[in-house]
């Protein structure tokens, strides 16, 4: 059974001569495990996508399954606690809170659920050593590198066991060597973790990094490719072949 399966999403913002389509019937279907890539132009809705996946827009019409269950049905608050247990979210740039330590910023979203802070804290400390950063766990953002901040948010969004990751753009404020690194751990996330994981990025050499590469042009599945080895060599020739080249 699919983790997410979203049937017919659109989003349509505005309306009359202003009106816009972000989403258009969208349908496609994510795997428990499955690292799956997201690539398009500016504007072409991947955004959108991720945020009506994970709850923090809702659609115009169509719907969004998460474990079986239509989240867009789902009122305010029962959303909120969904995606707080159920989500993980990675972003571009970090959102960390500079006061606090990488232990406690991984921490957040259990504290937030209502749990105590030891427990919070003693979870927060095994993700953080399983993602490399058992030396860095009373380190403050100012004194991490980007590579490292961006590895707390990924520990933050582990911390609550969720079955689904969603990453923004999670390289895109990271050097060559710092995004490989993370897309890298993405992928560990996916394959050894077993969380589906939906990044969203418009370079073919991290969305190579994944097992899967769905293609967004004017909103619109373009195209959905399951990668052969043959990197990035291969997303190129598939965004060719799409008209995203």
């Amino acid at each position: 059974m699919p983790i997410v399966k979203t049937e017919n999403l659109t989003r349509v913002y505005g309306s009359g001569p202003t009106t816009v389509t972000a989403l258009n019937n969208v349908s496609l279907a994510i795997e428990p495990g499955e690292f799956v890539a997201v690539m398009g132009p500016s504007g072409c809705g991947k955004s959108t996508l991720l945020n009506l996946i994970g709850g923090l827009d809702r659609p115009t019409s169509g719907g969004v399954m998460l474990d079986g269950q239509d989240i867009a049905a789902l009122n305010d608050s029962t959303l909120t606690a969904l995606r707080r247990r159920r989500i993980g979210f990675v972003f571009q740039f970090y959102n960390l809170i500079p006061v606090l330590d990488a232990t406690e910023n991984a921490a957040l979203p259990l504290i937030l659920d209502g749990q105590s802070h030891p427990h919070a804290r003693q979870k927060a400390g095994e993700w953080l050593t399983r993602i490399g950063l058992k030396d860095r766990l009373s380190n403050r953002p100012d004194q991490l590198s980007g590579g490292e901040q961006q590895r707390v948010t990924v520990a933050r969004a582990l911390v609550a066991e969720p079955s689904l990751i969603l990453a923004d753009e999670p390289t895109g404020n990271l050097d060559t060597r710092a995004s490989e690194e993370i897309a890298n751990l993405l992928g560990q996330v996916a394959s050894e973790w077993g969380r589906a994981v939906i990044m969203v990025t418009h370079d073919p050499k991290i969305a190579a990094h994944a097992g899967r590469v769905i293609f967004l042009k004017d909103g619109a599945v373009a195209g959905d490719i399951v990668m052969t080895g043959g990197g990035t060599e291969e997303v190129r020739q598939e965004m060719q072949k799409v008209g995203l080249l």
